[in-house]
């Protein structure tokens, strides 16, 4: 079975440590991306329109690994990956409301994986799905994020802010200057809350000065 990256990658940019904030370099890579508007009130878990877009890019990323995997001349099967979202805050002081943060909701593909490929697998969702406009909305694009701060935070979506905080105090220490988008990437499933099981790798690209 193929892996998207190394395993040295992987286990660097998505298996960090809770305990303290690292550095880390992410090369470009290519996404399946939809975007939208957190709804007011709204949090991850209770968006429907969060929901509806990750409910299309699981489509998008499961269609494409079947075809990859049912290739005739050169079968390649692999992982899916989990789900990521890049967010604009509107206050960077404040993240305990996300009303009408816009988000790029995300998951990376393999390099094998072409943009042909892409339109294909679109197409196939069209045809039995109809024309759900999260499917027309999609893209295909590289998103290459570079230097950058990460730590994991295992624990509530609530508390989140407070590991933020852990990532503002170490970009200080570190005379980094912090950039956005802000970056999480869901471990585990987005739209569950329990605490003990909820892990999130919290990333921020950086400046060093």
């Amino acid at each position: 079975m193929a892996s998207l990256v190394s395993a040295e990658e992987i286990t660097k940019l998505y298996a960090p440590s809770a305990r303290q904030v690292e550095f880390v370099e992410v090369p470009e890579y290519n996404f399946v991306m939809l975007d939208g508007i957190l709804e007011e009130g709204e949090r991850p878990a209770t968006s429907e329109s969060f929901q509806k877009a990750l409910n299309t890019l699981n489509g998008i990323s499961f269609t494409l690994k079947f075809m990859s995997k049912l290739n005739r001349e050169n079968p390649v099967d692999y992982n899916t990956m989990p789900l990521e979202a890049l967010w604009h805050p509107k206050n960077k002081d404040d993240y305990n409301d996300r009303t009408g943060w816009k988000w790029t909701m995300m998951m990376m593909q393999p390099a094998h994986i072409t943009h042909q490929m892409f339109e294909s697998a679109v197409a196939s969702l069209k045809k039995k799905q109809g024309e759900i406009p999260s499917l027309t909305l999609a893209r295909f694009e590289a998103f290459d994020e570079g230097l950058a701060l990460q730590i994991l935070h295992v624990s509530s979506f609530g508390l989140i802010p407070m590991t933020i905080d852990r990532i503002k105090n170490f970009a200080k220490e570190e005379n980094c200057t912090l950039n956005l988008p802000y970056h999480e990437i869901y471990l585990s499933d987005p739209r569950h809350e329990n605490p003990i099981e909820e892990r999130t790798i919290l990333r921020y690209p950086i400046n060093q000065k």
